[in-house]
């Protein structure tokens, strides 16, 4: 007796199996691309951010802080992680190692968190802005705005602008907050891998 129940479960769920595939082939391609997973703006603009991935080096221009312009290049480290989920963006001066023992470069990190693009950015001021960012009509720009902080306020990164120039090509717009006064600085980075 139980193995007749059993033969006649498996036979019913083959043949939903079944039902369900032939229900799927008459469908018209419209019913079916009305039913294809939309994707959102947050979506799409973290796409467009993960088509940076890769290294990436550049030199670094502070209108504020002269001294600080035309040094030694930057290099960017820009890796998809977490199944895709979240983007790892690291600054260090180019030609210095990595080191896991040292901690003098900040760290931002990107995702989707609902139906927004967000960035954390762990800041060497000891805080961490959080932004929301919007993709540009064309998809050349996606621009963050600071949404809070958690730490302290008085000197945070506020605003970021990634500007996509081809694959091998992007500058980077971001806005420092020392007290009431911004500081700018443009990265202008080229793929090295």
């Amino acid at each position: 007796m139980k193995s007749l129940r059993f033969m006649l479960s498996v036979v019913l769920m083959s043949l939903s199996t079944v039902a369900f595939a032939q229900s799927d082939m008459e469908r018209s391609d419209a019913q079916k691309a009305s039913m294809a997973p939309v994707t959102s703006e947050a979506q799409k603009s973290f796409a467009t951010m993960k088509s940076l991935a890769g290294e990436w080096e550049g030199p670094v221009t502070v209108p504020e802080m002269p001294e600080m312009s035309g040094g030694k290049p930057m290099h960017l480290s820009l890796r998809v992680t977490s199944r895709g989920n979240a983007l790892v963006h690291e600054f260090q001066e180019a030609g210095t190692p990595l080191d896991a023992t040292k901690y003098d470069h900040p760290v931002t990190m990107l995702y989707v968190d609902g139906d927004q693009l967000t960035l954390v950015h762990y800041c060497d001021a000891g805080n961490r802005p959080r932004m929301t960012g919007k993709m540009s009509p064309d998809g050349k720009t996606v621009e963050f705005e600071l949404k809070d902080i958690s730490g302290t306020t008085e000197y945070h990164m506020h605003h970021g602008v990634f500007t996509i120039i081809d694959a091998n090509h992007h500058t980077e717009d971001w806005t420092f907050m020392m007290k009431d006064k911004p500081v700018h600085a443009h990265f202008d980075l080229q793929r090295t891998k």
